[in-house]
């Protein structure tokens, strides 16, 4: 599931254009908790968010957002992989 978060971070989608490709992820087996961090990390935490960031806070700021919401996308993926396995 990590690998599925940094992939989603190397990506830019919006939450519409993430659902076809959600689709085929699960169409093919994948478990729901990485697909679901996947969808969430290509929307809250991919690259030209942060460079959005960059112009309105600081790089430490930054860093604790990505880190926060990263450290939440990993539990809610690791959660629903053990209620839905």
């Amino acid at each position: 599931m990590p690998a599925a978060v940094l992939v989603g971070i190397a990506m830019y989608s919006n939450a519409a254009g993430i659902i076809p490709v959600v689709e085929a992820l699960l169409g093919k087996g994948a478990a729901l908790g990485t697909v679901l961090a996947f969808m969430m990390s290509v929307i809250a935490l991919s690259l030209p968010e942060m460079i959005i960031l960059r112009k309105v806070l600081s790089v430490k700021l930054i860093a604790v957002f990505a880190g926060v919401v990263g450290s939440g996308i990993l539990a809610v993926g690791f959660l629903f992989n053990l209620l839905f396995a």
